[in-house]
């Protein structure tokens, strides 16, 4: 099964605050999850304020606005996308994952 593991950071997130010992810390989750052959692909996101969002209108015109979809106080960070053998698997990885990157984490399946 795929599942999305994502990192969560506040809006205020401030990426200096990723030390020498934090970045190690991902890399070796990173190559553990190679090595285990789950990782399917990964990817760090750039601030929330970089976003852009587009909504369908009434009247079928789409409306670009800057700006995350979602006024809220997270956002994703970063993700991955594993293939596992369930979910009991995928929750290890995030467990892993929330302690690699000092962050809360949330795991949710593909269909």
């Amino acid at each position: 099964m795929l599942y999305f593991v994502a990192i969560h950071h506040p809006d205020d997130y401030d990426p200096a605050v990723e030390d020498e010992a934090m970045s190690r810390d991902i890399d070796v989750l990173n190559e553990e999850m190679i090595a285990a052959g789950v990782r399917r692909f990964a990817g760090g996101l750039r601030p929330v304020s970089s976003a852009t969002s587009l909504r369908v209108q009434p009247d079928g015109k789409v409306r670009v606005t800057d700006g995350p979809y979602l006024e809220t106080k997270e956002h994703i960070g970063g993700f991955w996308l594993l293939e596992v053998a369930d979910r009991d698997a995928a929750l290890a990885w995030g467990q892993k994952a929330a302690i690699a990157c000092r962050a809360p984490v949330e795991v949710r399946p593909f269909y």
